[in-house]
Parts: C-alpha cells; sequence; structure tokens
C-alpha cells in the first residue's frame, strides 16, 4: 500500500521564480542587459490565458460548424505578460513612455528585436514546463 501523505499539499516543492534578461536594448549604467523576473505560471492560469486566446472558426462547407483555433501569437504573448515580476507591466508610467495601452503591448514594445522575442518567449515556455517535440525526439534518441 503506497503513502498517501507523500502527495499532500505541504510536501509539493514550491517551484521558484528565475531572473532572464530578453533584450541587450535595456542596460544597468555598466552596460550589462537589465534582468527581468520571470514567475511560473500556474495550470489553472495557463487555461485562462489559453480560453482568452482561442476564436471560434467556422469550419470550411459545413454552416453552423464551428472549431476552436488557438491564436499562438496572442497566447505567448499574454503568456510573457504573466510571467513577467518586474518590470511591472502594468505601471503607468511605463506604458506611457513605450506608448503601449497592455503589458502585451509593452513586452512587444521593450523587447522589439523579433529574434530577442522569441528567444524570449522559448525560455518562458521552457521555464514553464513546455518542452518542444525537437526536445523528445533528442531525449528519446539519448
Amino acid at each position: 500500500m503506497s503513502d498517501l501523505t507523500r502527495f499532500l499539499k505541504k510536501n509539493k516543492q514550491e517551484r521558484k521564480n528565475t531572473t532572464y534578461a530578453p533584450t541587450k536594448s535595456l542596460t544597468d549604467e555598466k552596460g550589462k542587459p537589465l534582468q527581468w523576473t520571470i514567475r511560473p505560471v500556474t495550470t489553472t492560469e495557463n487555461d485562462a490565458l489559453r480560453d482568452e486566446s482561442t476564436i471560434e472558426v467556422q469550419v470550411t462547407g459545413k454552416p453552423g460548424l464551428y472549431r476552436p483555433k488557438l491564436q499562438t501569437s496572442k497566447y505567448i504573448a499574454k503568456l510573457l505578460a504573466a510571467s513577467v515580476v518586474e518590470p511591472n507591466l502594468n505601471d503607468k508610467e511605463l506604458q506611457d513612455s513605450y506608448g503601449a495601452m497592455t503589458p502585451e503591448e509593452l513586452i512587444k514594445e521593450m523587447v522589439d528585436d523579433p529574434g530577442e522575442y522569441a528567444d524570449f518567449s522559448a525560455f518562458v515556455q521552457k521555464y514553464n514546463g513546455f518542452t518542444s517535440m525537437d526536445d523528445k525526439v533528442e531525449d528519446a534518441k539519448n
């Protein structure tokens, strides 16, 4: 018989925040890229982000039949915004300085290099436990 006490919440390891410098264009006084604080999102939060990023599209040739479609770019932007703790993406002064109205817009303005944005989104996804099919193929090979 197994010991169910091992499954109690008090025994669950807490996921910690981490830091990441998503862009080289924001630096400290020594020219070192600024580190942002990143937190892990929960499964419940992730489900809400996915729901907010999903639309219903009509199935071609099937009137009245719709299927869900995830708007991937929108979902990634929401995941990034939900993961960033520092800087505070909801700060009005910070948003105003970039002319952004939402945290998602602000990230795209702050990390305006497409390559850096892609690297940042890959980091946040991996940090939150998402792995690509390439990672799984590599694991299977080893």
